[in-house]
């Protein structure tokens, strides 16, 4: 199986400077979605970031794409990424992996 990143992102401004820039970030989003990237994504509970999982060919790519999210450029969020491999799926995600 391949590597998959689960990505942690933390607000570290308020939620109506988030909110600003949501439609920029889901346009990113919707790009790595094309591009088969991301697996799925969404808010934290409570809200204080969000989860993206992901699968790339590496960690460094990964890193630069997501060095273009606007949470990123605008100094919204921190990022932490944790690489995992699968040595267990249910048939759902057979195709995924």
């Amino acid at each position: 199986m391949s590597t998959v990143y689960i990505v942690i992102l933390t607000y570290i401004k308020p939620l109506d400077e988030i909110d600003a820039a949501i439609p920029a970030h889901v346009e990113w989003l919707k790009k790595g979605y094309e591009e088969g990237i991301f697996l799925a994504s969404g808010r934290r509970i409570p809200r204080n970031g969000g989860v993206i999982l992901a699968k790339c060919k590496s960690l460094t790519s990964l890193e630069e794409r997501l060095r273009e999210d606007p949470f990123q450029t605008l100094k919204l969020a921190t990022v932490e990424i944790i690489p995992f491999e699968p040595s267990m799926k249910t048939e759902l995600l057979e195709n995924v992996f």
